[in-house]
């Protein structure tokens, strides 16, 4: 489930949007009885996990965590502190090679819920995986400080981490930054048999340069060892339960998590879920996910094409699809700057199709493409990385690779992606190629392939967990949600309607916030209308348009969001031009900040970034 060039988003948050799409929030009843096709052995006990694992976490418990000022290189404020577990490589061999995994904490504020009230009460830790997989959460402590955030961090520490592989865990690395980095690139949509051979060479170069890199420790970065790490870190942390939040490629790794050790989850939070059924990992998702940017990238053209006022680029989504194609063989043939070319342009406008924020700048970049044969905008957003960001870039996208290819099985026959995605890019061209090309490494992957842990918890044996979900994200799409629904007994899923932004938790709808606020904090709900959940301001415009209200209801502990209420915005609001900005950047590295809130939620991505991953 990747594209090309970078992994999971990890989070900045953009300024809220006025009147973009048409948002609502849906309460699903909590999961009952699992579908009999799925008949989900129980959760596995500790005794079918390798040996290591209990050992490991023993030991973690014992030691914990010091924790102090944070390294230089993670450019922390000093309010955030930092420290290291460790786990082993192999958690076959306990008492084999050991890796340290980068931690980071701020401690729960206590601040009163009212203004004169007692302090809150510390409910624990609460972890935060923000996807990829490559996708650091170091950063997460600094979300503490937005007003969305206050009421957890008040009593929750925020823990973030850097997993196994990423940053200073233990980095992984597969080519030279620099080879990473090179641009121009021509990518073509539909691309000849030439370019597939010379692309099919591209990939098994860099899979052999992972197993060159890592040699035989190349095996042991994925999901399941991502689970096992994160059960450590808990007990590293002296927490006796999990409290989590995960987002897209986190939300299968706390499916993982949830199935391996149920009786240690106190509150789980799944944020944009990865379709978990065994047969999607990997290869199968990343299909999907394809097909969906395209109806992602019509929302986006369709858009522009409401407002041709502001940047007449045609009066239908067809006209304006166009117009980014003649771009994309503008710059085939003589790339911006001698740098910028239709790889890149698609990698920068990628975001558009999982961020409705990236909306009005990328239609803007596009209108000066078109209209004024400006190329400055565009350079500016897709210029070639610095070092310090090429590197960051390249091992992330090390890990996107080692982890999803170990995880699964894939097609060894470039015949076999060749027809599935032929056959795909004749319906849905905006990402298909690309997205193959980013995956096609597995094809050729050195390590044993293994069949992933058939996720599943029946109802009892997990508390109830929280999932949320847009209608039409693409990165992740919602079959995902009603499956891993399914999946763990007893969760409730949240559904923001007619939505397509990527990661929609501490983002603009309110109905959203509420659900997390009162879940987090306060546990599941009893039957019957969540008392947590208000209707939605309006927009930006001073609009309060609310749906009527609609009853959801609920079976079970979990209890359900039993209202549906719409935003403000939608088709006739005026392009926000002036409102959707573009993340500042912090200092000179590469890194994602919190900013401000945004539709697009925490886990939005930095101009620059190209979001490949989940």
């Amino acid at each position: 489930m990747r594209i090309p060039r970078r992994p999971a988003p990890r989070f900045v948050l953009v300024p809220a949007a006025a009147g973009s799409l048409l948002l609502g929030c849906l309460g699903a009843a909590p999961a009952g009885a699992q579908p009999s096709h799925l008949s989900p052995s129980p959760a596995p006990s500790a005794a079918r996990q390798p040996a290591g694992v209990g050992t490991s976490v023993a030991r973690a418990a014992a030691r914990g965590i010091t924790f102090g000022t944070c390294p230089a290189v993670e450019q922390m404020p000093r309010s955030v502190k930092c420290g290291t577990v460790e786990v082993p490589l192999d958690y076959a061999h306990p008492d084999g090679e050991r890796i340290s995994l980068t931690v980071s904490r701020i401690a729960a504020t206590g601040v009163p819920a009212k203004a004169g009230g007692k302090r809150t009460k510390r409910q624990g830790a609460l972890l935060f995986n923000p996807g990829g997989p490559g996708g650091s959460g170091m950063y997460f402590p600094l979300l503490g400080s937005y007003p969305e955030w206050k009421k957890l961090a008040a009593a929750y520490d925020f823990v973030g981490w850097a997993p196994r592989g990423v940053g200073r865990s233990a980095p992984l690395s597969c080519q030279d930054p620099k080879e990473y980095a090179k641009a121009p690139d021509t990518s073509p949509v539909l691309p000849d048999d030439a370019y597939k051979r010379a692309r099919l060479a591209r990939a098994e170069a860099y899979a052999k340069g992972c197993a060159k890199r890592s040699g035989a420790k190349l095996r042991h970065y994925t999901s399941l060892n991502n689970a096992r790490d994160l059960e450590v870190l808990r007990a590293a942390l002296g927490e006796q339960d999990l409290n989590f939040m995960g987002a897209s490629y986190g939300t299968y790794l706390g499916g993982l998590y949830a199935t391996l050790f149920p009786g240690h989850v106190r509150r789980m939070v799944l944020d944009s879920a990865v379709n978990p059924d065994p047969e999607q990992i990997w290869y199968r998702n990343n299909l999907d996910q394809s097909f969906a940017f395209e109806q992602r990238w019509s929302d986006f053209t369709d858009w522009v094409a409401r407002h041709d006022d502001a940047y007449h680029l045609g009066t239908n989504g067809s006209a304006v699809r166009a117009a980014y194609d003649k771009v994309r063989a503008r710059l085939a043939r003589r790339p911006a700057g001698g740098t910028v070319g239709p790889a890149q342009l698609q990698a920068a406008f990628l975001k558009a199709a999982y961020y409705d924020d990236y909306w009005a700048s990328r239609a803007e970049v596009l209108s000066r493409l078109v209209v004024d044969k400006d190329d400055k905008p565009l350079l500016k957003l897709a210029a070639p990385p610095s070092a310090a960001a090429a590197k960051e870039d390249e091992n992330g996208t090390a890990v996107y690779t080692a982890v999803e290819c170990n995880d699964a099985a894939w097609p060894t026959d470039f015949a076999t992606w060749d027809r599935d995605n032929t056959r795909l890019a004749s319906v849905a061209p905006f990402e298909t190629w690309d997205n193959a090309w980013m995956n096609l490494p597995c094809a050729s992957w050195p390590v044993p392939r293994r069949r992933p842990l058939d996720i599943g918890v029946r109802p009892g044996v997990l508390p109830p967990t929280l999932i949320l979900a847009a209608e039409r994200d693409a990165a992740t799409p919602y079959d995902g949600a009603l499956e891993l629904r399914r999946r763990l007994g007893g969760a409730a899923l949240v559904t923001e309607r007619g939505a397509g932004t990527h990661g929609i938790a501490g983002g603009a709808n309110d109905c959203v916030n509420a659900a997390v606020d009162t879940y987090l904090p306060d546990g599941p709900r009893p039957r019957g209308r969540h008392p947590g959940l208000r209707p939605a301001q309006g927009a930006e415009t001073g609009e309060d348009r609310r749906g009527p209200g609609r009853g959801a209801g609920a079976d079970g502990a979990a209890g359900a969001l039993s209202r549906t209420w719409a935003r403000g915005g939608g088709a006739s609001a005026a392009p926000p031009r002036a409102v959707l900005t573009p993340p500042r950047w912090r200092g000179s590295r590469a890194a994602w900040r919190p900013r401000s809130p945004s539709p697009a939620g925490p886990w939005a991505w930095p101009e620059r970034r190209s979001p490949r991953g989940w």
